[in-house]
């Protein structure tokens, strides 16, 4: 099994995609929602909640762009609908006019019989300006809607199964894309050995959207995302040789032919390891499924393959991908320009400083990639760009072109989403890549752009309000502040903030939202507000999205006309 042969045969019975037949009908389609008497009934309608039929949003909306918008999540009393439905409630059939722009919309359950929608897969809202009695319904089938989301590894996390849950009912496809400049933790020690593209948060992300179904889905995420022990290297490199041998406890629960294949790339990346007689690795801490992708990436030649297997090996849907936002195979590093002109060299050297941090070992650094408190940096960041991994200045920048199957993806998106977490390290290294500004900006102001806001500030963001953080965004997106002559630039490109983001999401109680001075002042540039329900886990007066709460917001977003 440890032979390069073996892996390959493994790989192609384990990944041979299967062809789904299914209905499809033609685009622009209708399917209306029949009453008992048979009558298409037409109106003003929206989603019952997605989840479990229970939570209860009511939206106030108006259409004025400085007006801000309040999600409110409640418990109802309803059953959830039935497997196969979807429900909906008409809250006015009132013509849409320009009188006629507000409206209260509200997601939630209505034990209501009469919605059988028609046959298909993708439903969704339609707004008439025919009028027709209260408690009447249409439904709309939807096609070809696809959401792209640009995020980090960690903060997006806690939100992306249910999104993929939710949004499946009203997308045909979900986009992760995700930066590979991450060089921390095990995902550092490597890319310190064998080299390549950090894998730590695509791993991350596709470990969240993996399949829990059975027991043995649950098992393979189990190994996947188990960590060695972060006391002892010693320790950590026995529990190694457990797990390439299949003596550990962890493949309990796993067949032979799951086990058998997982393996092969394991022992793919231990023997390459062998090989490097110039590094020794620590395995502290480190993360099984970041060794998979490695033996895979290195196998394949290919992080795309890599992420191709493991989203076969642990049941991602097929309906949901997740790319590296460049195509390479060469080591990357973010680089950051403050407004004072100097420069910091790596990405946890801006966000996660190991001075700030509390490492466990001396070899792979450990870092609270949480920790919402932190001293700000000195000067602000002006920008981010990349470096050769060899750099350290302005002299060793290197000018990136996003992934070609990323600019695919954002050709057909009808959404874009920014995920919160780490402003500059974990966003904005993907928005700064050649072509994917012009990508947003090329889809129109039609197509919903929802940058998703933080809830405290971190050391990237110290003293930054909501203006502040939608301005980094799109100036990322522009390329601003590109390098004098003699240096790599593609130059800027000059839109505006509402070419790249048309609604910024908050989470309730959040310290950077400003409150009415931020939602005038967004207003005036053309963006709407959007406040939903927050938790704070860890009483540390750090708010976060309910996730239940953000996707119902995005789905409500999803559906406006």
């Amino acid at each position: 099994l440890g032979g390069s042969g073996a892996a390959a045969v493994l790989a192609m019975v384990v990944v041979t995609e299967r062809v789904k037949s299914r209905r499809v009908l033609p685009q622009g389609t209708k399917a209306g929602v029949k009453s008992r008497s048979g009558q298409v009934l037409k109106g003003r309608v929206t989603f019952c909640s997605l989840f479990t039929g229970k939570r209860q949003t009511t939206r106030s909306y108006n259409k004025n762009t400085s007006s801000s918008t309040r999600l409110r999540c409640t418990t109802g009393e309803n059953d959830p609908p039935a497997v196969g439905t979807t429900k909906v409630k008409v809250l006015s059939t009132k013509p849409t006019t320009s009188e006629n722009l507000k409206e209260n919309r509200c997601l939630g359950s209505e034990n209501n019989n009469d919605a059988q929608p028609e046959s298909g897969s993708h439903r969704a809202l339609e707004e008439s300006s025919s009028s027709s009695s209260s408690g009447e319904m249409m439904m709309l089938l939807k096609q070809n809607r696809k959401v792209i989301v640009f995020s980090g590894g960690t903060a997006l996390n806690s939100c992306a199964k249910q999104m993929l849950l939710s949004l499946k009912h009203q997308t045909d496809e979900v986009t992760h894309v995700l930066p590979v400049s991450d060089d921390g933790g095990s995902t550092a020690e490597i890319v310190r050995v064998l080299g390549g593209p950090a894998v730590g948060d695509i791993r991350s992300r596709c470990l969240r959207l993996s399949s829990d179904k059975t027991e043995e889905s649950r098992s393979v995420n189990a190994l996947l995302g188990h960590r060695l022990s972060a006391h002892s290297a010693e320790e950590a490199k026995q529990e190694w040789y457990q797990v390439v041998e299949g003596d550990h406890p962890l493949w309990l629960g796993i067949s032979e032919a799951y086990k058998n294949t997982i393996r092969a790339f394991l022992v793919h990346f231990q023997q390459n390891i062998l090989r490097r007689n110039d590094a020794r690795f620590d395995f502290t801490n480190g993360s099984i499924g970041n060794y998979f992708f490695a033996g895979a990436r290195i196998f394949f030649r290919s992080l795309e393959a890599a992420i191709f297997l493991y989203s076969r090996v642990s049941g991602i849907p097929e309906t949901c991908a997740v790319l590296p936002c460049v195509s390479t195979e060469d080591r990357l590093v973010l680089g950051a320009e403050l407004e004072d002109g100097s420069v910091i060299r790596g990405q946890n050297e801006i966000s996660h400083p190991l001075s700030l941090a509390s490492p466990l070992s001396a070899g792979a650094a450990q870092v609270d990639k949480n920790a919402g408190t932190q001293e700000p940096l000195e000067s602000r960041i002006s920008r981010v760009f990349y470096l050769s991994y060899e750099g350290e200045t302005h002299e060793h920048e290197i000018a990136m072109e996003a992934n070609e199957r990323v600019l695919e993806k954002l050709r057909g998106a009808t959404c874009v989403v920014y995920g919160m977490g780490s402003l500059y390290t974990s966003l904005c290294p993907s928005l700064v890549l050649g072509g994917v500004g012009e990508g947003v900006a090329a889809l129109g102001r039609e197509v919903k752009k929802i940058l998703l806001l933080n809830g405290w500030h971190d050391r990237e963001i110290g003293g930054y309000d909501a203006v502040d953080c939608v301005n980094a965004v799109c100036s990322a997106l522009n390329r601003d502040g590109s390098p004098s002559q003699g240096r790599p630039s593609r130059g800027g490109l000059g839109h505006p903030a509402s070419t790249y983001v048309t609604h910024l999401v908050v989470p309730a109680g959040g310290h950077v939202f400003g409150g009415e001075g931020d939602r005038s002042r967004l207003g005036e540039m053309g963006i709407e507000v959007v406040e939903v329900e927050s938790v704070d886990p860890e009483g540390r007066g750090e708010p976060r999205f309910d996730a239940k709460a953000l996707v119902e917001a995005i789905s409500v977003i999803l559906e406006e006309t």
